[in-house]
């Protein structure tokens, strides 16, 4: 499942700089991830690195957006086809 920043996000932006995706920007208060780009790091990394570096443990599974991870591997497939065409 794409993953999401709840309102315990201080807007440090420590997140922004690991997304290998750019799914994670700057919203009006906190930080925002776009489901449409988040791969939980799926195809990068093992572990989600948005998560990993969180001071906060602000970002957390987006119940929304209910992903396995086979649709999180065809997702990064996708993404990665995207960017080389």
């Amino acid at each position: 499942m794409a993953l999401l920043i709840n309102d315990l996000c201080i807007a440090c932006d420590v997140c922004l700089a690991p997304c290998p995706n750019k799914a994670i920007s700057a919203g009006e208060d906190i930080f925002f991830i776009d489901p449409a780009l988040c791969t939980e790091c799926v195809g990068h990394h093992a572990i989600s690195q948005c998560v990993k570096v969180c001071p906060v443990r602000a970002i957390v599974p987006d119940p929304a957006h209910r992903e396995s991870k086979d649709e999180l591997q065809a997702k990064y497939e996708y993404l990665k086809a995207q960017k080389a065409a």
